[in-house]
This record gives C-alpha cells, sequence and structure tokens, in this order.
C-alpha cells in the first residue's frame, strides 16, 4: 500500500487540486483509492464545491452528508485557522485523535491512502501542536503544494526545510498556477530546482480553463506514488 500526505505552503494554494487530480488519475490506473481530509475549516455542508464534495466526487462517489462526514469528521463553519475555527464551537482538535483516524484507512483493502491537511505546513491544529506535528506523528511522505505568486519561493522553501527538519520524505514540490499573477510558473519552478535538494521534483500545474471537475484536465502527477 502506497500512503501520501498533501500539504502546503498556506491556505488555496491548490491541494484539493493535487488530491483530487491523484484521486482522478489513480483511479484511471485501476488502483483503488482511500482518500480522506480528516479536518476542514470554512465547511458549508450545501456547498457542492467544498473540499470533501471535489474529493468525493472525484473519487466518483456522491458528496453526501455521511460521505462527507466519513472522510471529514472535523468540520468547522468558520474560515479559519482549524484551532481557531474549533475554538469557536467551543471544541478542540485532538492530534492522537486526528493521526489515529489516517492510521485506521490504512488497514482498508486499497492500494492509496490519500490525506489532505488543512492550511498550510504550520498552520495550528490546536494551542500545541501543528499540521507539521500531525504530519510527523504519521511519517508518511509528503507531497508539498505551493503557488506561483510573489513570494511563493520563500514560502516553498521555508516549507521544504521545514518538513526536512522532521525528517519526512518530501516525494515532490508541485507548484500550481496562482490566478492573476504576473510571475511566469516555469520561472518559479526553475528558480526552486536550482535552490532545493535535488532528489525533489519540481512539477508544474498550469490553470485549467474548465469550470468542472477539474482534476481531469491535468498533467499526469500520479508517478510522485512511486518515486
Amino acid at each position: 500500500m502506497s500512503r501520501l500526505f498533501i500539504t502546503g505552503t498556506g491556505t488555496d494554494v491548490g491541494k484539493t487540486l493535487v488530491m483530487t487530480a491523484l484521486c482522478w488519475q489513480l483511479r484511471q490506473q485501476g488502483k483503488k483509492i482511500t482518500a480522506i481530509k480528516p479536518v476542514v475549516s470554512g465547511f458549508d455542508p450545501q456547498d457542492p464545491g467544498s473540499d470533501a464534495a471535489l474529493i468525493l466526487r472525484s473519487c466518483g462517489l456522491a458528496a453526501t452528508p455521511a460521505l462527507m462526514q466519513a472522510i471529514a469528521p472535523w468540520q468547522f463553519h468558520a474560515p479559519l485557522a482549524p484551532s481557531m475555527a474549533a475554538a469557536r464551537e467551543g471544541k478542540t482538535i485532538v492530534l492522537e485523535d486526528v493521526a489515529k483516524f489516517c492510521t485506521e484507512h490504512t488497514g482498508l483493502k486499497s492500494d492509496v491512502v490519500l490525506a489532505e491537511g488543512a492550511g498550510g505546513v504550520m498552520s495550528p491544529l490546536n494551542d500545541r501542536h501543528t499540521m507539521l506535528d500531525w504530519m510527523e506523528a504519521l511519517a508518511w511522505p509528503v507531497a508539498l503544494v505551493a503557488g506561483s505568486y510573489l513570494g511563493a519561493i520563500s514560502h516553498a522553501l521555508t516549507a521544504v526545510e521545514a518538513l526536512r527538519a522532521r525528517k519526512l520524505a518530501v516525494r515532490a514540490l508541485i507548484l500550481s498556477a496562482s490566478d492573476k499573477n504576473s510571475v511566469p510558473l516555469e520561472d518559479t519552478a526553475e528558480a526552486l530546482k536550482k535552490l532545493i535538494p535535488s532528489d525533489i521534483p519540481v512539477i508544474t500545474l498550469p490553470r485549467v480553463q474548465q469550470k468542472e471537475e477539474l482534476w481531469k484536465h491535468l498533467p499526469p502527477i500520479g508517478w510522485i506514488l512511486h518515486e
């Protein structure tokens, strides 16, 4: 079984786009996929474009409330960092519970288990732990998603350093083209290739014009699970 944790340099950089593309592409290869996004903030159960809904659809499943609860049990309404969104509802996210939820899914009869984090590498999970602590607890290989906006290079390099400091294997740095950005995607990629360790491939994902099922229209990225 292959396992992969998808994280990002921050929010809205394309984590769910990468997640759904992997789900779709691996399914086309005949793989059985388990895809989870345990913690979500800014969640609206009626929104067909929510992260949980998109992940389910890319897996060929209906985005029902029961299935969204099954793959994303820590759901919070406020569009804030998970620790803050949970506090708004009088709740606390327990690192050990989230990590256990992920590891329990590796016992299912799947070829690949994918987990998507919330926010960036250092987004707070609770008052003591960050996403990085969650990833360290799992010790799964990581795909890091970044944008191509001005400043993305610094954010990506900082995130790579943080991940490697915790001995986490970074399978790929995936650059998803930022919206309305003046920095060319390929220029950002070339700059990063010169600065990050040579064993981390840099992948570029251009923006696509389709408004529905974007995951069907991206270049192949499923190969990163076999590196």
